[in-house]
């Protein structure tokens, strides 16, 4: 049984669904080396335009398996610092693979969304939750931190730095409707809908050009981390310049406006 599925629901679409639904789709290695890969290999599909990530059953992703974490790879004759050292490096590059990938990635948070889960959902380009979704900073109530796989830098940045300290510190729940007017996701459906919304979100992405869309998702990564107000000026400078100089497709947008149809963008 594999614990990824990856299926083209619509053209150009690629739904990506963690599928342990017995587990809450937990964070086991065997679930997460699989969706690295997975993931990976959807970005370098040229055919797909728009990723929509989400869980099976119940849960969005409940976080670490605390009965069974799965086989760390290649870590014979290592000391338990490295095997954690390295444990760690593999979690991290789930994120990275996920904020690296050329679609814009839309995450479907169909149900809890929990420690590392919660973790996984802020990395995706935006949210859309269902009704019975819900957050939780959870390392904090197990003695730990809530400050792991990126959380700390990306929650900030998403909802404010006071809600951030205040979710991540009493390790409470946030609701899905309280995601939505706090801005943790762009809007809450019932079931049902989650995943239609999706992708009709992915469709009218898809209507635009390649070439636009993937810009326009670095420039927003890049914008927060940048360091400086001018200086990403000067990146989004180029990056304009580079699709207006290098495309016909402004004057296509022109062209279908003044015939009244949709443009077809061939960048």
């Amino acid at each position: 049984m594999s614990f990824v599925l990856v299926d083209t629901p619509r053209p150009h679409i690629a739904l990506v669904t963690l599928n342990r639904p017995e587990r809450m789709n937990a964070m086991a290695f065997d679930v997460m080396i699989p969706l690295r890969e997975a993931l990976e290999e959807v970005s370098a599909d040229n055919d797909i335009r728009v990723v929509v990530l989400t869980g099976a059953g119940q849960g969005f992703c409940s976080g670490a398996d605390l009965q069974n974490a799965g086989k760390v790879p290649n870590v014979e004759g290592l000391t338990t610092t490295s095997i954690a050292r390295r444990s760690m490096d593999l979690l991290n590059d789930v994120m990275l693979a996920l904020r690296r990938m050329n679609q814009p990635v839309i995450g479907a948070i169909n149900g809890a969304a929990i420690g590392g889960g919660f973790c996984l959902s802020m990395v995706t380009d935006m949210r859309i939750a269902a009704e019975e979704a819900y957050f939780r900073a959870a390392g904090i109530n197990n003695g730990l931190t809530s400050a792991e796989l990126g959380i700390s830098y990306l929650l900030p940045r998403a909802i404010g730095s006071s809600r951030a300290f205040e979710i991540m510190l009493s390790g409470r729940d946030v609701d899905a409707l309280e995601a939505e007017r706090i801005g943790l996701v762009s809007r809450t459906v019932p079931a049902a809908k989650l995943l239609d919304t999706c992708y009709d979100i992915a469709d009218r992405i898809i209507s635009f050009s390649r070439v636009g869309t993937e810009l326009t998702k670095r420039m927003l990564w890049s914008g927060m981390e940048a360091g400086g107000f001018e200086s990403h000026m000067q990146h989004e400078g180029t990056a304009q310049l580079y699709v207006r100089l290098t495309t016909e497709n402004f004057d296509e947008a022109i062209r279908a406006r003044r015939d009244r149809r949709p443009p077809t963008y061939e960048d």
